[in-house]
């Protein structure tokens, strides 16, 4: 099973604003690719944003825009189950992109490795990535894309390692039904709008 690890940083709060992209692809065992580009947002930076990121409007005066690098993304992501940290601002990310630059939106099944790793450290302080990271002594250049994509990656396979029986495919069928589950015992009668938690 090919996973692949995603992380955007912003420009500012909106989420079609991404300045910065990095993707790890992954299986079971090891990372077999990694990509990273600065974005053109076509949009303001925040001085907010910036301090958490450090990129800065003139660093992507030249870079591609989201549309320019879709190709390439496309290529990495479709076919491959994607993995992030706080997987509902990622995933944001990715669809209001897309849908700023009216491209199509792929069907993904998506992973959170927050949510992953409550379930399978629950005994941390707290879930945040560069505690994790420090509990299993992954390096971490926190808010670089690529590095917190890639210690998505390494979380995900730590997981993977921790459970007791099965592999990846097994591993997957139980978190999503897990979600599917978590759907059913959350949904709000037909007359009210029921969740839209997309992610474990």
């Amino acid at each position: 099973m090919k996973f692949a690890a995603i992380d955007f940083e912003t420009a500012n709060e909106k989420r079609n604003s991404a300045c910065s992209i990095g993707v790890v692809r992954f299986d079971e065992k090891e990372i077999f690719d990694e990509y990273y580009s600065l974005i053109n947002p076509k949009s303001d930076f925040r001085s907010m944003n910036i301090r958490i990121h450090g990129i800065q409007e003139e660093d992507v005066q030249d870079a591609p825009t989201f549309e320019d690098l879709w190709p390439s993304l496309q290529e990495r992501l479709e076919g491959h189950v994607i993995v992030a940290h706080n997987a509902s601002f990622d995933m944001s990310v990715l669809r209001q992109s897309l849908l700023k630059y009216d491209l199509r939106n792929p069907d993904f099944t998506s992973l959170c490795t927050v949510k992953i790793s409550q379930r399978v450290w629950p005994y941390l302080d707290n879930h945040r990535l560069h505690t994790v990271a420090n509990y299993h002594d992954i390096p971490l250049i926190h808010h670089h894309a690529l590095e917190d994509a890639k210690t998505s990656a390494l979380i995900l396979m730590k997981a993977l390692e921790a459970q007791q029986e099965g592999g990846a495919e097994y591993f997957l069928e139980r978190w999503l039904a897990s979600k599917r589950n978590n759907r059913k015992t959350n949904a709000k009668p037909k007359s009210g709008r029921g969740p839209t938690k997309l992610h474990l």
